[in-house]
């Protein structure tokens, strides 16, 4: 019933928010008449802040079309790899005209970048995917809302994530991947690449844990708090609706994203009211670039998703409650989740200092469960003044956070194929006829094809030099020569993947 009035409510609310929107633009306007009025500016700003707040969020693109990359230009297109019913692996390709640049993107380690299902849609992680695209191959795991799946294609549990997670790995390949979970995904990633170490599988390079509450006991936080201060049978009774008639999913028993939405709101109330004040100020200044950076948060933020009953409440129980990852006691499809069989994949754990959904040590406990890494392969990592979103976006993660886990899978990754070093963080820019880009490409032949390749030029030289001696050419080639030495020759370039 509570989401059919939240339905209901957004109906009502949808022809004022579209009046304020209207209204706003009319007193922003510099030709309108109404921006002549005094107190102009405030009723432009007061009428934006009202649509904001009452307007409806989509879900927001990832818009990441273009990369620069030592100095290069690289398109970026995002492609669907796989599409499962509740869940699209994207992978995000990079493109190249200059043949150097293409090399040095196709030897670049692959990240597969697993995204939370927790009420955000994937898009969260934006900063995350366009920093990790500056030296990798990327892949990301997209959520569909629930919602939106119909209810004969059948309920998602939690050992249905893990499924999904492996299948991505193995589409993947395992051999050159390394596999990035931020924050709820850390549980059922641990546990997918535990089974497929306990059967024997190739398992990813490595693993980086962000965030996650693998151990939920360690530092509680009010989140964790709030689902071990209920019972099971409460969530079920008090969260759980049905979508209404107007979604595809209708009838399909969900965790709305507006309760999950409300949630978050209510863990920090004064800094969001504040927020919003700020952006209303803002507009009043003409400040547009603070108005424009609330706007892009907020566009985010507000985007949310609904969540699988039975997804939802086994989370609750696996991992908030009965904390068996932690414990050794979770079984998935009669399989043990057993961390200690992980042997050849390397993890490092990365916590913010200040992160107030998942506590401190709930992420870096992930050393102690898996005892068969060895030690030489281990990173741990806890960001000072950074909260539970610093660690996958903003200015700490590109400037603190990301250099290391950069560095930590380049340590881990394997020789490049064409020979080249494995950390090429300065690759050349330039053309394969300047002086700049043949050095670097020389240094990276082996010297016995070096020797080859010198007595070969060598060659071609003497032949060229006894046929103008000689005077070679025939009547009949030589206008066919000389058109063919004054004409320039065009290049033909490529563009192609990596």
């Amino acid at each position: 019933m509570l989401y059919q009035l939240h339905e209901f409510q957004r109906a009502m609310l949808s022809p004022l928010t579209a009046w304020a929107q209207a209204a706003s633009k009319s007193f922003a306007n510099p030709s309108s008449p109404f921006s002549l009025i005094p107190g102009a500016p405030r009723m432009a700003a007061a009428y934006e802040l009202l649509y904001r707040l009452g307007k409806d969020y989509e879900k927001p693109e990832f818009n990441i079309h273009q990369i620069v990359k030592d100095g290069h230009n690289i398109p970026i297109v995002e492609q669907t790899i796989v599409e499962k019913p509740f869940c699209r692996l994207l992978r995000f390709k990079r493109y190249s005209d200059d043949a150097d640049a293409v090399t040095q993107l196709k030897d670049e380690p692959v990240v597969l970048v697993c995204a939370p299902l927790s009420g955000h849609h994937s898009t969260l992680l934006r900063d995350t995917v366009r920093t990790l695209l500056q030296d990798h191959k990327v892949y990301i795991t997209d959520w569909i809302d629930a919602r939106m799946v119909p209810v004969e294609v059948g309920p998602f549990h939690l050992h249905d994530y893990v499924e999904y997670i492996q299948e991505f790995i193995r589409h993947i390949g395992a051999r050159n991947l390394h596999v990035v979970s931020v924050c709820q995904p850390t549980v059922p990633v641990l546990a997918a690449i535990s089974l497929m170490a306990s059967r024997g599988e190739d398992t990813p390079l490595t693993m980086t844990m962000m965030g996650g509450p693998i151990d939920a006991r360690r530092s509680p936080t009010s989140v964790n708090s709030l689902a071990t201060q209920h019972s099971l049978a409460w969530f079920e009774n008090n969260v759980i609706h049905t979508v209404p008639a107007n979604y595809p999913g209708e009838g399909r028993q969900v965790y709305p994203g507006f309760l999950q939405h409300t949630g978050f709101v209510a863990m920090n109330p004064e800094r969001h009211a504040q927020s919003h004040w700020d952006f209303y100020q803002s507009l009043l200044r003409g400040d547009e670039e603070d108005a424009e950076a609330h706007r892009r948060f907020y566009d985010e933020y507000n985007a949310v998703l609904d969540m699988a009953a039975e997804y939802y409440l086994e989370t609750i129980r696996v991992v908030f409650q009965e904390f068996r990852l932690a414990e050794g006691t979770w079984d998935v499809n009669g399989e043990r989740v057993r961390p200690q069989d992980i042997k050849h994949t390397a993890l490092m754990t990365i916590e913010g200092e200040l992160d107030d959904i998942s506590g401190s040590g709930q992420t870096h406990v992930a050393h102690e469960l898996c005892t068969g890494i060895p030690q030489d392969q281990r990173r741990s990592l806890t960001a000072e003044k950074c909260g539970h979103y610093g660690i996958f976006s903003g200015r700490r993660w590109r400037t603190i956070i990301y250099p290391q886990l950069r560095d930590f899978i380049r340590e881990h990754a394997p020789e490049p194929k064409n020979g080249s070093a494995k950390d090429r963080p300065d690759a050349t820019a330039g053309t394969s006829d300047t002086p700049a880009a043949s050095a670097p490409a020389l240094a990276a032949v082996p010297a016995g094809q070096a020797q080859r390749e010198t007595a070969k030029a060598a060659a071609t030289l003497a032949k060229r030099a006894r046929a103008k001696s000689s005077g070679a050419l025939s009547p009949k080639a030589a206008p066919a020569a000389k058109r063919a030495s004054g004409a320039r020759a065009k290049p033909v370039r490529a563009r192609k993947a990596a």
